[in-house]
């Protein structure tokens, strides 16, 4: 039968994904892995995101502002400090100098005591900052996820058929996401570096202006290679994006229709054209990583040369006595180096702010399009109980402009009176349907496009509408001329209050959508818009179980443990198809309708179920206007009249009787061929492949597949975050050289930091060195500085260049194995709740990236930060083992304290970020997906009402998280400062009793900072580490859990002309279900013969189905001895 689009499509979906997978004589056509980018985004766009915030947004946003400028100048004020406390240092061991012990003293103590200041100052501003920024982003992207939703249900349907399954969807999570973090913390990183590059340049031009110019000249060198490198990594990573996202929506179809996959045997074909994909994102991948390491250098190159510069020129200018003080070489070289490296820290917000902008881009493309008129005539200005007139209507889909679907067709539904339309598929009878319920219109004019930078990815020949299969060549180079209109008495119905007008019809769709909640809920729904809404409790209980009864629904409803009350599932997958028609029924007929229209009402419901539905169809169908599209023609026998269509025209009309008395019209054939004049009634295709019965006693799981799982996930131990990557580091033996490699990397990048201290206190104190002597000593040391950067510069390309190798292999080679695990689970695995196709699709895309990350990257700078704390701490015991244990035992675990609370809020955090949006995400991506079923019900208010609630309650709970996560950021931010007054007070102590030196002094203090450093790194990846191993961990216990003997040795030779099936002494019944399905059952299906399952609901049609397709197994381990 031809339908108009339906809110789920997955067997077409399937059918898709099969079709266009190459078949073994095509295995030399190569898929097309072309990547082109299409989206055009301007920076007015994420302007426009601050207009959605309110008064007191945009106070706390400019507070936050402030804040993060005042956060970024404190550490060029803390250059200043450091630069007077190493000249009050030189001074003081200076013999020369006349500086006494008691003024070295209150030099330091001053001095101290102002690091403690810019502590408690950093401290609070940074707290400011970073909860006015979370907060108001929290709202503004909550208000933007909001009025996109009711952007979306304002849109016609024409206009949402341009956009691709899924889309929306995904721009409320995954784009909405993107858009929050691009207005929160990166747009406080920026503003903070930016402020900080202002203050740190200003202070170094004021005490040099000829040393801040020529230490600032390799800024010029990072900038010529970063040109030419950035444009080139941005490309090969959108490259390998593309392919990945490929591969992805590969995966997330498949998933969606696993069922028509397994069916079809085309888990193997599926995975070579996934594989393809994944096989491309390699070769990109390795395109790549060069380039990594080709930016990854020339930035430690630059900052290890700059210090060989700035010390070598400025004592060549303090020798010409053009600066008088190693103060100004150290405050302008901390400055530059601060600048230089600030510089680079932007990047990553610009980038957040471009994506951001994008991101915003997809909200607005919606936000801005025309929405259809809703307002006009309603009760007592119109009514429905009048005459519904067709008058010579021409009519093309949106998707498909030039197929005529409505040829000049003028019929007319009567009052009170029962029409039916028959006709087979293609003929437009589901059309009439989407016109009635003005989702479609009959004006060119009204219909809108999204642009083509809002839609992503959209397949072509992936339309919904099904109303013509062929089109002539001829016909398709001429859109279809709109004509007609639909009258309701004599009111036009482009005249009519479109939610009073919907809220007149009671519409039952032959694919009902039902709502992951309640029963009670489900039906109540159909009461909302009518003057039953806003009734107490009680009487829409009553209503409900009265609308119940009629359906016939109550009869399963009163079985079930938890009644009305008792959760339907996820699209009511825990209900058999019928009865989640039947419920569909009820929730039509609760509001007394004035129009009743019924598309294929009875068709997933046994004959028995049926006869009872239609006699309560027939008994509330008295005195409405009713229209009946019927494929079972047995359903019509006593309609006031019957319409016949073909190919959209209106060929035959008139009583059952009547139409049948003409032996050559078409009528009588299509009742001829369904024999119903000889009382042989068939069931519906679909019985035999919905869903099966009773479901909520026993949630789609065979006892034996539940058993086997049991046993593998019982063999499965989770392990460890060492455990599990020792385990897949094992596993990667074939690349165990680029490891080597990257081990090497990382020891020479680990090496520069404790390098890096010991040359640069040498450096510190050649000031003290004899007039003759400090050219000579500042040139040697600034040439050490200067292999250490070369030096630097090969580590860091090693590392960047092998890190994205192994990360690229590690990713794509889970990726597919995982993808390929989860194809070979059992049935029963998918229809768990927390198997959903979209869930799976986000672990097989996400679980190996974190992977990619942890065994890539990041592991090496981890690995790195671990090495040079090592370094650090050893050689700084070398030099001064008293001030080391202090500032260890001390000052670092401060700041380690301070760094893991800070991990572990932040982790806290956004696990409730990500588990508030996931709910409200996914109960926005349900009511997206059931669009015609929200707007025939009038629902789009409430959903939004309800998504509101959602939103409003995740900003309030993120806003109290908030409160202390941002106070232990600060804190952890800050606390460095506070560990360098420390160390600074403390050595000055040790310096003015003569047991340290300037050298061992700085070697120490300058060790243990890096050394710090490194621990703050390798504990701001414990968020990383966390979900990798969970991620490691999912994707070891996948790969042990297949599908049962899915891959077996056995062939059936003799297969020419059908097979013969035998069920032989069956015992079977579900694990939640105490009364078995089958006990003992006997089928013979002879080879060659056409064999019919009849039967009630629940007596086991579907499930003798599901063993012939083994989406169930009954095997010996099932709980009943005798199932064979």
């Amino acid at each position: 039968m031809e339908k108009a689009p339906v809110e789920t499509n997955a067997t077409n979906i399937a059918k898709d994904d099969v079709s266009n997978i190459p078949s073994p004589q095509d295995d030399d056509v190569k898929p097309d892995y072309s990547s082109k980018a299409t989206t055009k985004t301007e920076f007015i766009h994420y302007l426009r995101i601050f207009t959605y915030s309110t008064w007191s947004d945009r106070l706390l946003l400019s507070i936050a502002c402030f804040a993060e400028i005042g956060t970024g100048i404190t550490l060029p004020l803390m250059n200043i400090i450091f630069g007077h406390l190493v000249g009050n240092f030189s001074t003081y061991t200076d013999p020369n100098s006349p500086a006494g012990r008691a003024q070295f003293l209150r030099n330091l103590n001053h001095q101290t005591l102002i690091i403690v200041y810019l502590f408690i100052a950093r401290c609070a501003l940074s707290y400011l900052a970073m909860l006015f920024f979370r907060i108001v982003a929290l709202r503004i992207s909550a208000k933007l996820r909001l009025e996109y939703l009711k952007a979306l249900f304002s849109l016609s349907i024409s206009t949402l058929d341009t956009l691709p399954s899924g889309q929306a969807s995904n721009t409320l999570t995954n784009t909405a996401n993107v858009l929050q973090v691009g207005i929160s913390e990166k747009l406080g990183i920026f503003l903070q570096f930016t402020a900080l590059m202002i203050a740190a340049i200003i202070i170094a031009f004021n005490y040099s202006w000829s040393l801040t110019l020529a230490t600032s000249s390799l800024l010029l060198f990072i900038g010529l290679v970063y040109g030419v490198t950035i444009p080139i990594v941005v490309k090969r990573t959108k490259e390998v994006e593309h392919a990945d996202a490929k591969a992805s929506s590969i995966a997330g179809e498949v998933l969606g229709s696993i069922r028509m996959i397994v069916a079809c045997g085309a888990e193997g074909r599926i995975a070579k054209k996934y594989a393809g994909w994944i096989q491309e994102s390699l070769r990109r991948g390795l395109r790549l990583s060069p380039m990594i390491g080709l930016q990854f250098a020339p930035l430690f190159f630059a900052l290890y040369s700059t210090m060989a510069l700035c010390f070598w020129f400025g004592f060549k200018l303090y020798l010409e006595h053009h600066i008088h003080s190693i103060t100004t070489i150290v405050v302008v070289l901390m400055s530059v180096m601060m600048f230089t490296f600030s510089l680079t820290q932007t990047a990553a917000p610009i980038i957040a702010a471009t994506r951001a902008a994008s991101a915003a881009a997809d909200f607005f493309a919606v936000i801005d399009a025309p929405k259809p008129i809703m307002t006009g005539l309603k009760d007592p200005q119109a009514s429905a109980m009048e005459d519904v007139f067709f008058s010579s209507v021409n009519f093309a889909y949106p998707s498909r402009p030039h197929v005529k679907v409505l040829d000049d067709l003028s019929l007319r539904f009567e009052r009170g009176k029962i029409t039916a339309i028959v006709g087979a598929s293609g003929s437009g009878k589901s059309t009439i349907v989407g016109l009635l319920e003005r989702w479609y219109d009959l004006d060119l004019e009204k219909r809108y496009k999204l642009p083509k930078s809002a839609v992503k990815d959209k397949k072509a020949g992936m339309d919904k509408e099904d109303d013509e299969k062929n089109v002539p060549d001829e016909e398709a180079q001429t859109p279809v001329e709109l004509s007609g209109k639909i009258m309701i008495g004599d009111k036009n119905l482009d005249d009519l209050d479109l939610k009073w007008w919907r809220s007149q019809i009671g519409l039952v769709q032959q694919e009902p959508f039902i709502f992951n909640s309640s029963i009670y809920q489900n039906v109540e729904y159909g009461l909302i818009g009518t003057k039953f809404e806003n009734e107490s409790k009680e009487v829409k209980q009553r209503l409900v179980e009265d609308a119940c009864k009629e359906a016939f629904a109550d009869e399963f409803i009163v079985k079930l443990p938890l009644k009305y009350e008792t959760q339907v599932g996820d699209a009511g997958i825990k209900l058999s198809g019928g009865q989640r028609q039947r419920l569909a029924i009820a929730r039509s007929i609760i509001k007394r309708p004035k129009i009743l229209i019924l598309d294929e009402a009875t068709s997933s419901i046994d004959v028995r179920g049926e006869r009872l539905v239609q006699a309560a169809l027939d008994k509330v169908s008295e005195g409405r206007t009713t229209i009946t599209i019927a494929h079972r023609l047995s359903t019509i026998k006593k309609a006031d009249k019957i319409i016949v269509l073909r190919k959209g025209k209106l060929i035959e009309e008139g009583t059952h009787d009547s139409l049948l008395a003409d032996e050559d019209g078409a009528y009588w054939a299509l009742v001829n061929a369904q024999k119903i004049s000889m009382g042989e009634d068939f069931a519906s295709e679909s019985d035999l492949i919905e869903a099966s019965t009773d479901p909520l006693q026993r949630n789609m799981s065979a006892a034996s597949d539940q058993a086997y799982s049991a046993d593998i996930e019982e063999a499965y131990k989770p392990r460890g975050f060492f455990g599990s990557f020792g385990f897949l580091l094992a596993e990667q033996s074939g690349n165990w050289p680029w490891y080597l490699l990257l081990c090497a990397g990382c020891a020479g990048a680990a090496a520069a930091y404790p390098l890096q201290a010991y040359i640069f206190a040498h450096l510190l104190t050649v000031i003290q060195l004899p007039i003759n002597e400090l050219a000579q000593g500042s040139s040697h040391w600034a040439l050490m500085f200067f292999i250490l950067a070369v030096g630097a510069g090969v580590a860091y390309f090693t590392l960047g260049w092998s890190s994205t190798t192994v990360s690229t292999y590690v990713s794509t080679t889970y990726r597919q194995q995982y993808f390929e695990s989860i194809l070979e689970k059992p049935i029963t695995f998918f229809d768990e709740e927390e198997n959903s196709s979209g869930t799976l699709t986000a672990k097989v895309a996400n679980d190996p990236t974190q992977l990619q990350q942890m065994l890539g990257m990041n592991l090496s700078l981890v690995y790195t930060a671990l090495l040079s704390l090592v370094g650090c701490i050893i050689i700084a015991f070398v030099f001064g083992w008293k001030l080391t244990l202090v500032v260890v035992f001390v000052a670092m675990p401060i700041i380690l304290v301070a760094g893991f609370y800070r991990v572990r809020y932040e982790i806290q955090f956004e696990s409730m970020n990500q588990a508030v949006f996931a709910e409200s995400s996914k109960f926005a991506a349900e009511s997206i997906g059931a669009f015609r079923t929200v707007s025939s019900l009038t629902l789009e208010d409430m959903i939004c009402r309800r998504y509101e609630i959602l939103l409003q309650g995740h900003v309030t709970a993120a806003f109290h998280k908030s409160k202390y996560t941002s106070l232990v950021f600060a804190a952890s931010d800050s606390v460095q400062l506070l560990t360098m007054a420390l160390a600074f007070w403390y050595g000055g102590q040790l310096l003015a009793k003569g047991e340290y030196t300037p050298l061992r002094f700085f070697v120490v203090q300058m060790a243990v900072i890096n050394g710090a450093e490194g621990a703050a790194t390798f504990l701001s990846f414990g968020p990383n580490m966390a979900q990798a191993s969970a991620a490691a961990n999912r994707i070891l216990s996948f790969r042990k859990r297949g599908r049962i003997a899915s891959k077996t040795p056995l062939e059936i030779q003799d297969i020419e002309g059908g097979i013969k099936i035998e069920l032989r002494d069956l015992w079977f019944k579900y694990p939640t279900r105490d009364i078995p399905i089958f006990t003992g059952l006997n089928l013979t299906i002879e080879k060659g013969k056409f064999a019919a399952l009849v039967g009630s609901s629940g007596c086991g049609k579907t499930s003798i189905v599901s063993l012939l397709e083994r989406y169930c197994s009954s095997n010996p381990a099932s709980s009943l001895p005798k199932t064979r």
